[in-house]
């Protein structure tokens, strides 16, 4: 004799997460009431680096998290700090 399972398949899709846009604020800056934001996105084209202002973005390169990258998130910050921004 065979028991009926009292579970039954679920057929809906997966739930889907978007990839795309913001995945952390590594550091913000402040100079003159003006703030700059570094920024990791996961795009298109994979992780990308961004450092950004309210009027736009400043810059943007390939980011991957090794170590390499991460000196250079550490050197735009400090070489912003000797000119005179603030942690904010």
């Amino acid at each position: 004799m065979t028991r009926a399972s009292s579970f039954e398949g679920d057929n809906s899709p997966a739930m889907t997460i978007p990839r795309d846009g913001r995945t952390s604020t590594l550091w913000n800056l402040i100079l003159n009431n003006n703030r700059v934001s570094c920024v990791v996105y996961h795009g298109p084209n994979g992780m990308e680096l961004r450092i950004e202002s309210a009027k736009g973005t400043i810059l943007t390169e390939p980011f991957d998290m090794q170590p390499r990258s991460m000196a250079r998130t550490r050197a735009l910050r400090k070489s912003l700090k000797r000119l005179g921004w603030k942690e904010g």
